[in-house]
């Protein structure tokens, strides 16, 4: 058996509430360095160590993936496979008027795929073969190895629910996916054997919505 932990990035220094999607230097808070603080400390001390880490490119994921490979000495892997996905929004702050204007609403015409971005199932596929890649190397560790991918909440959520064998199709008000949480995909060989999550930061979360997370 090999695991691979999902994390979510920490929380980020965004106060103009902009969606902010792949755009670049939106690191974290205090708050979020705290929860990245945590994130090491879990890992630092679990039962068994990680052994490969890998990050998406972006500012808050490499910062928050920065105390756990100094606590552990290991190299970080960027891979873009497991980056924020693409969002036709990005650079907005989005209400109910700015979604209503013209050039907004024509992106909403099916929430199923979704219009406004990159298609879940597209998401999944690419996460995937980023999971795929990190478990290659972690047989080289022989069974019970683990290694940790810092992305962020959408393809986190989408994976999950396809591992879990659900729709892809959500309320994005409904994923079960904090800042700096953990979902963890246990493997047998190639075949997925179990799915589990843990919000290690639960006391850390923001009162509201993290916008473009």
């Amino acid at each position: 058996m090999n695991t691979i932990h999902l994390v979510r990035h920490g929380e980020v220094d965004n106060p103009e509430g902009i969606l902010y999607g792949r755009l670049p230097n939106f690191g974290l808070t205090d708050r979020g360095h705290e929860m990245a603080a945590r994130v090491a400390k879990h890992f630092d001390e679990a039962t068994t160590i990680p052994v490969e880490l890998v990050a998406s490119p972006l500012l808050r994921t490499q910062q928050t993936m920065a105390p756990l490979a100094k606590a552990l000495d290991l190299p970080v892997f960027d891979d873009d496979r497991v980056i924020e996905a693409a969002n036709s929004f990005e650079g907005q702050r989005l209400n109910a008027r700015r979604l209503a204007e013209p050039k907004n609403l024509i992106r909403l015409y099916n929430p199923l795929t979704p219009s406004w971005g990159e298609p879940y199932r597209q998401i999944v596929l690419r996460m995937r073969a980023a999971m795929a890649s990190l478990r290659a190397k972690l047989t080289n560790y022989g069974p019970g190895a683990e290694g940790v991918i810092v992305s962020h909440q959408l393809p986190i959520w989408v994976t999950r629910l396809s591992g879990e064998g659900r729709s892809l199709v959500h309320d994005p008000r409904r994923r079960e996916c904090d800042l700096a949480s953990i979902t963890s995909f246990t493997f047998d060989s190639s075949t997925l054997v179990s799915v589990s999550y843990e919000s290690i930061c639960a006391d850390l979360q923001p009162g509201t919505a993290v916008a473009g997370a």
